[in-house]
């Protein structure tokens, strides 16, 4: 796509890339191809906006299809995360709960690790906005690495067997064969 076309999902099963990806069901989702992309911190991939069902990428993300679908299914899960329920969300999140207080290093992507990385002691067992956002980030991350399609990335420092563990979740909680966006 050239920076000023945009695309839309409707209902796709299989969009233009990540082989991989659950059954989508749900409106809609506008995609936008942008030079230059930035957010309150600098310069971004992407940026998911929820309520405007839109997905915004880099153009320079065109140059490499493997990390472009590692960016869309992370982006794509940020729809699936409002949609999952407090209680996959909180299961999700005690997943997470368990590997801070074995002190677990790495994760999926980096999204997720700076956020972990600057985690105070207290943040997981307050629920703080900090913790939270960490929880939806991890979430989003490992959604790419199990379904993008992109076996091995600098960015995947978590242990395999946390890996195997995560992957389990999304079976168990039946993210692997549907989702909602």
């Amino acid at each position: 796509m050239r920076a000023s076309e945009e695309r839309v999902l409707e209902n796709p099963r299989r969009p233009g890339g990540p082989p991989h990806l659950p059954r989508m069901e749900g409106c809609a989702v506008r995609l936008e191809i942008r030079r230059e992309l930035t957010d309150r911190r600098g310069a971004v991939h992407a940026g998911a906006f929820i309520r405007k069902r839109r997905i915004v990428f880099d153009a320079d993300l065109a140059a490499d299809p493997q990390e472009f679908a590692r960016i869309f299914v992370h982006e794509i899960f940020h729809f699936v995360w409002l949609r999952l329920g407090n209680s996959r969300r909180w299961s999700y999140e005690a997943l997470l709960r368990q590997e801070v207080r074995a002190r677990v290093c790495g994760e999926l992507g980096w999204s997720a690790e700076w956020r972990k990385q600057a985690l105070a002691a207290r943040d997981a067992t307050r629920r703080t906005r900090r913790w939270r956002e960490y929880v939806c980030e991890s979430f989003c991350d490992t959604a790419a690495w199990i379904f993008a399609g992109v076996p091995a990335h600098p960015e995947y420092t978590l242990a395999r067997r946390f890996r195997a563990r995560r992957r389990q979740w999304f079976d168990d909680a039946d993210v692997s064969n549907r989702i909602s966006i």
